[in-house]
């Protein structure tokens, strides 16, 4: 039996209706730009191609180029898609988990955004808590998956390897679930929070998982059925591409897909796991022993413990131990 309710997530999406519309206007924008960029780029090399008589080729460049380009623009702006996009809505549906009143319409993108400053100073901040998550959390799920290399039996190994893989890709979501810890809890140390709810979330690491490997299934099936559906449409715009570029419009649609799934599937994944994680860990405390455990077996773990006690409230990043609040003005 899962720890959430399909039911009462998917009321939680309709509360939060005002960030799964942000969402599809950011994905589908970022689809956009994949699009209007790869046929561009691609009609440019054909053009160029022409010259040379090799039109195919280059405009399969030109593709590749105007695709790589859309994707270097979304790598260097993922801080600020993170800290607008994911984490205001974790904001807000933390707090329509918990009953309490949200704004409607545009109001509660920036009361969210109000919520997440006043946890994280700038999108740096939160970016670095995140990524420091990442890295913890791919070493519990090592550090718990271990079976396989104590046991000398090569077909097992490989199974074992499988299943590794098969559940970090379930627990896509662990990390804004930590972040929802830190939002709930109301933390002005936003690397102590984190610390203490990876270790709830390790010494809970079973339970956890149930639900993720679940709610993966669901994800991953419903993403194919999309890809597969919108695929059809973005096959007809070959006609549109110039020769040789129809290889693009696969890719595009695959990224349509994944746009999709990031503005409305992943938010329905997203609140089930963070329902099911408040639901295992209430009333708990991080024990000892499994603090141990992750020092000893993670430097990111380290490195949140001393961020933690070097942080002074208010700042954007951790100071040392010792240094006080710089006076206003």
């Amino acid at each position: 039996m899962m720890d959430f309710r399909v039911g009462r997530t998917l009321q939680l999406m309709g509360k939060t209706l005002p960030f799964i519309l942000l969402r599809l206007v950011v994905f589908f924008g970022i689809t956009l730009a994949y699009v209007i960029a790869t046929g561009g780029g691609a009609g440019i090399g054909y053009l160029v191609g022409r010259v040379g008589d090799e039109p195919a080729g280059y405009a399969f460049f030109g593709g590749f180029v105007g695709f790589a380009v859309v994707s270097g623009v979304i790598y260097f702006l993922r801080e600020y898609l993170l800290y607008l996009v994911k984490a205001g809505h974790i904001a807000v549906l933390v707090h329509a988990i918990d009953g309490k009143p949200l704004p409607e319409g545009k109001g509660q993108i920036a009361y969210a955004t109000g919520e997440v400053r006043s946890r994280f100073v700038e999108a740096s901040v939160l970016f670095a808590v995140d990524q420091l998550i990442k890295g913890v959390l791919k070493v519990i799920n090592r550090l718990l998956m271990t079976i396989g290399n104590l046991l000398p039996i090569p077909a097992l190994q490989g199974v074992m390897k499988f299943l590794t893989t098969v559940i970090n890709l379930s627990l896509t979501y662990v990390d804004e679930v930590i972040l929802a810890h830190n939002i709930r809890t109301q933390s002005t140390n936003p690397w102590a929070s984190s610390r203490e709810a990876l270790v709830l979330y390790a010494q809970n690491y079973g339970k956890m998982l149930k639900n993720a490997l679940f709610l993966a299934v669901i994800v991953w099936v419903l993403t194919l059925l999309i890809f597969l559906v919108t695929l059809a449409p973005f096959l007809a715009l070959v006609s549109f591409f110039p020769e040789g570029a129809g290889f693009w419009t696969v890719v595009v649609a695959f990224v349509f897909a994944i746009s999709l799934k990031a503005a409305i599937i992943d938010p329905f994944a997203m609140a089930a796991l963070i329902q099911a994680y408040f639901k295992i860990t209430d009333g708990q405390q991080p024990r000892e022993d499994w603090v141990a455990r992750l020092e000893g077996a993670s430097s990111k773990f380290r490195e949140l413990g001393e961020k933690a006690t070097g942080h002074v409230p208010g700042l954007g990043a951790s100071a040392k131990p010792g240094e006080s609040t710089p006076p206003a003005g």
